[in-house]
């Protein structure tokens, strides 16, 4: 099978694999508004950082990431 389209391959390929791996962020996602809103509920139930704590935890990082590179 030749095929010219890049898109036609891409979804030529995606068809045959698991339906877990389908999702790509280059390639519109269309749904229903129960299906977007289900999968901004899926987001919400993760786990949650508030951000004093994300940034104080990415200060440490950096400061070790930092000396770690001088050493």
């Amino acid at each position: 099978m030749m095929v010219e389209e890049p898109t036609i391959a891409y979804q030529t390929k995606i068809a045959e694999t698991p339906i877990f791996d389908k999702w790509n962020p280059n390639i519109p996602f269309h749904g229903t508004q129960e299906e977007w809103w289900e999968h901004f509920q899926l987001i919400e139930r993760g786990n949650f950082t508030p951000l004093d704590e994300a940034n104080r935890e990415f200060e440490i990082w950096k400061r070790e990431y930092l000396l770690k590179q001088l050493s």
